[in-house]
């Protein structure tokens, strides 16, 4: 170990520096973390080859941003020309993937009054809206949805709208509709934003099962799914720590 740390020396400590900063950043299995310290520059390249690499497939998303926004400029030219849903659609799409949520919401508006039947630019309203903080916003746009195709977007529509109706007070429906959508859906977000609810109301037994479940999930993923699940992993070993507390 000692003669390969000399012979890596100085790309050896850069290769540990690189691993530890993906680690923190990815959160993979906390092991990784002492694989990479104590067996230096070695621990770092098997990192690098089992956790990094596979990562490459997720980071090409990150460049997808540049041919995104210049797609968003030339919509935004379009619209001036060709006001059509279509446009403003893609448009909405465009911006909510880039963030700019109130935009989204205001492009989707513009679909919605140029052609009103087709589902989708109600739905990614209302997905903005709540993502947004607006629940009650997204209230109307998500009972739509759900009352005319249960099970849009694999029942994750179904998910937020249980969520709207718990971040708007009610709870009842709430509650009914999350149960709805865990018979039938294993998402993660579903499970949580349910966990979530049953703690604002003290109940936290509860909340730690459902919360559970989605690290139930984790040994049998394979290893791209488990990858993308990463953040809702973290979140359900946060939510888990804080009930316990």
């Amino acid at each position: 170990m000692g003669i390969l740390s000399h012979l890596l020396y100085p790309w050896g400590l850069l290769l540990q520096g690189f691993a530890i900063i993906h680690f923190i950043r990815r959160r993979p299995d906390t092991y990784w973390i002492f694989i990479i310290l104590f067996l230096g520059p070695l621990g770092a390249l098997i990192y690098i080859f089992i956790e990094v690499v596979p990562d490459v497939g997720l980071l090409r998303q990150s460049f997808k941003v540049f041919p995104r926004r210049k797609r968003i400029g030339e919509l935004e030219t379009m619209v001036r020309d060709n006001p059509s849903a279509g446009n403003y659609e893609e448009l909405g799409d465009l911006y909510m993937d880039d963030g700019r949520l109130q935009l989204a919401r205001a492009a989707f508006d513009k679909a919605i009054a140029a052609r009103a039947d087709t589902l989708d630019p109600f739905y990614r309203r209302g997905v903005c809206a709540l993502q947004a903080g607006d629940a009650a916003a997204a209230l109307p746009d998500l009972e739509r949805v759900v009352g005319e195709e249960g099970d849009y977007d694999f029942h994750r529509a179904a998910g937020l709208l249980a969520h709207s109706y718990a971040q708007t007070g009610q709870k009842e429906k709430a509650e009914a509709l999350f149960r709805q959508a865990t018979n039938k859906s294993t998402s993660s977000e579903t499970y949580l934003n349910f966990a979530g609810m049953l703690a604002s109301e003290g109940r936290n037994a509860e909340a730690r099962e459902w919360a559970q479940k989605v690290l139930d999930k984790k040994p049998t993923m394979p290893d791209y799914l488990r990858r993308r699940e990463r953040p809702w992993f973290r979140s359900a070993r946060e939510m888990l720590k804080r009930l316990s507390a």
